[in-house]
């Protein structure tokens, strides 16, 4: 441990990403299981949340400059990052335009879609946004968590925003929670979003943790190395019940859907099959190249780590790419690998996982040691039943060939394990078992 403790990126990344909230945690929904709502202890009482243009200009002129790669992607999330209007982010287009150089800048918003309007719409055709639509589903899925902040349904104003969408043509995907509620009805959240044109799904595990006695001022929802007494939260999934919802997805995905429509978590686990970067933090071996900015400025190790004790620093004080080259944020990123326990090290689907987020990493192994999953069982599961697919797409990718083919091997590969059937003649018994003939039965 000592020797750890040393590790420093000689330099910050060549890239790197920091998700901006620009309006901080405020929203204009009230979702039972959202865990970004509380960080407003994190600020005075009457903090205005609004990304200044003078800061703005700060983050988007550094963080260009920042990366060292030809394209930079930006990415807009909240809270509700929409609330700003389309006219602050016509701004920040203009800024992005006066310090892009040779780069190639690139955006993606998150939202939850009840604050678009044509004006939006167009500004993100014009401008080639990709839009990140958060719903969970259809409506009886989706409005059992996600409400207003006058604890009303929301699906039809989402939906109306996805047919705002479909009317600009802008492209967009979805995100959608997996909770104790969804996790049941796993076919009609795939069949649905399907259904509403989205063709690349995210499907987000919800596990909070809340600390049954909290000081005032002081978040409820915890990581995993709180040392207080918590408990899981009732909107959280059951490790069980994810896995199941994901192999009921996937086995729907691939005798259907495989090369039309995209999941984020398979493609994430074929990029690990084949030994290719996954792209996802939550299965890389390590992380801390995923940081977050706040509204004032204050930068985060991660999304999920917006807590007083992960803070990196301020861009009005320290530079960004000495923030992300800092040992705080190199040793929250091995640590992933470093701290994984040997029951972990040892397990068969490790290289698809890699133990998961550390923020899940809150139970105990079966021998006793820390660092565990708390979704080590759903992902064992899934990973375990899609091993003969995964392999299968992997060889076609090695020889150059379409992973989609992984659909016919697999009708073959049914129909011949199927039973055969002897021919039933007109005059013979009906098989149902009536004693009339077929001919008079089920042969009519």
């Amino acid at each position: 441990m000592k020797n750890k403790t040393s590790f420093q990126f000689p330099t910050s990344p060549d890239a790197f990403n920091i998700m901006l909230k620009p309006v901080g945690p405020l929203c204009n929904l009230n979702c039972t299981y959202c865990y970004y709502l509380e960080k407003k202890h994190l600020f005075p009482e009457k903090t205005q949340y609004r990304l200044d243009e003078e800061l703005l200009e700060t983050f988007i002129r550094d963080y260009i400059a920042a990366q060292n790669v030809p394209v930079v992607s930006f990415v807009w999330q909240g809270g509700e990052p929409s609330i700003l209007g389309v006219d602050y982010y016509k701004r920040a287009v203009e800024i992005q335009q006066k310090y892009a150089g040779k780069k190639r800048i690139e955006n993606s918003f998150q939202t939850n879609g009840t604050y678009l309007t044509d004006d939006f719409c167009r500004f993100f055709k014009e401008n080639n946004f990709l839009i990140g639509l958060s719903i969970d589903g259809p409506e009886h899925l989706h409005d059992y968590y996600r409400l207003d902040n006058q604890g009303k349904p929301t699906w039809k104003k989402v939906m109306q925003g996805v047919e705002m969408l479909k009317k600009h043509t802008v492209e967009f995907n979805t995100l959608s929670v997996v909770n104790r509620k969804t996790s049941q009805e796993p076919l009609a959240v795939y069949n649905f979003l399907k259904q509403i044109g989205s063709t690349f799904l995210q499907f987000i595990p919800i596990v909070e943790r809340k600390a049954r006695e909290v000081a005032p001022g002081a978040q409820e929802l915890v990581h995993q190395l709180y040392e207080g007494d918590a408990s899981i939260t009732e909107w959280s999934v059951k490790p069980k019940d994810y896995g199941n919802f994901m192999i009921k997805i996937f086995d729907e995905w691939v005798r259907k859907d495989v090369g039309r429509t995209y999941v984020q978590l398979f493609d994430v686990a074929l990029a690990n099959w084949v030994g290719a970067m996954p792209g996802l933090c939550v299965f890389s071996e390590t992380c801390g190249t995923a940081a977050v900015m706040e509204h004032n400025g204050d930068v985060f190790t991660c999304d999920h780590y917006v807590y007083e004790d992960h803070l990196l620093g301020n861009i009005k004080e320290t530079p960004i790419t000495q923030m992300m080259g800092s040992t705080k944020q190199a040793l929250f990123g091995q640590d992933k690998k470093n701290k994984l326990p040997a029951y972990c090290r040892s397990c068969p689907v490790r290289f698809a996982c890699h133990g998961d987020c550390p923020k899940h990493r809150f139970i105990k192994t079966p021998q006793g040691d820390p660092g565990l999953s708390y979704l080590c069982e759903g992902y064992k599961m899934f990973f375990e039943h899609v091993k003969p697919y995964m392999d299968f797409m992997a060889k076609e990718l090695k020889a150059e060939r379409a992973p989609a083919n992984v659909m016919e091997w697999l009708r073959r590969k049914e129909q011949s394990q199927a039973p055969r059937q002897t021919k039933i003649g007109r005059n013979d018994p009906c098989p149902c078992g009536s004693g009339k003939k077929f001919k008079q039965c089920h042969g009519m």
